[in-house]
């Protein structure tokens, strides 16, 4: 067994380098690697191409690093809580690639598979198009879609093991798995690290052969992006 475990954050993101692309865990606040973006911000790398659903929010998220300005590109799926994202998206100070969300998932899962592109009808006739391979399946035309080439993934795991075994809880596994698998260098934050051979196997959602380094997170916040509740009696 390879014992994956590093001592804290700032360890686990070593040999991050400026101009790198790296995918980012989480759907909105769900899920997402708080002491790792916390590290990447402490860290200082520049010019990074971030693959994320979105963004997160202003001074929260990958907000935090937008407020930096060490984000060069974001790839993402969704833009709309984030008024920094939209006023640097807006000023040209950032760049931006929308795409639809099955696409920004299957080009993980794709990485992860080692396939290198395939084609779907997700966007086509759209700005998404632009510039695009396009071929025609059962009358239907598809785009040529590249899977990521990432440096670096950082995902959020609810329980590990030290082989790198990951469990997710509930909604916060959304981009989690798929992500794990699709980084050359995954790291995975986690609530807790159980013993070797306390994972059921049949519960477990990423293999530790994905996984590269592992730690422990602390002090999560786990905010709650838009709080919506039905009105009481």
């Amino acid at each position: 067994m390879i014992d994956k475990r590093v001592a804290n954050a700032d360890v686990a993101v070593t040999g991050l380098e400026d101009g790198m692309t790296v995918l980012f865990g989480g759907f909105g606040l769900s899920g997402i690697p708080e002491n790792a973006i916390a590290a990447v911000r402490k860290r200082g790398t520049r010019n990074l191409t971030c693959v994320s659903n979105n963004a997160g929010v202003d001074g929260f998220g990958l907000g935090l690093l937008l407020e930096t300005r060490q984000v060069k590109k974001m790839i993402s799926s969704y833009v709309g809580e984030n008024a920094e994202f939209e006023r640097l998206m807006l000023s040209g100070e950032l760049e931006v690639e929308l795409i639809p969300q099955g696409t920004l998932a299957e080009r993980c899962r794709a990485a992860g598979a080692g396939i290198p592109a395939f084609y779907t009808p997700a966007g086509y006739g759209t700005e998404v198009a632009e510039g695009k391979e396009v071929r025609v399946f059962n009358g239907k035309p598809h785009l040529l879609e590249h899977a990521f080439d990432a440096s670096f993934a950082f995902v959020k795991a609810w329980k590990a093991d030290p082989a790198g075994n990951l469990v997710f809880r509930g909604t916060a596994r959304n981009f989690n798995p798929l992500m794990a698998m699709a980084g050359k260098i995954t790291v995975a934050e986690v609530e807790e690290i159980v013993p070797l051979g306390s994972l059921d196997p049949n519960h477990i959602h990423v293999p530790g052969i994905f996984v590269h380094r592992l730690f422990q997170g602390e002090h999560y916040e786990k905010r709650i992006e838009n709080r919506t509740v039905r009105p009481r009696p």
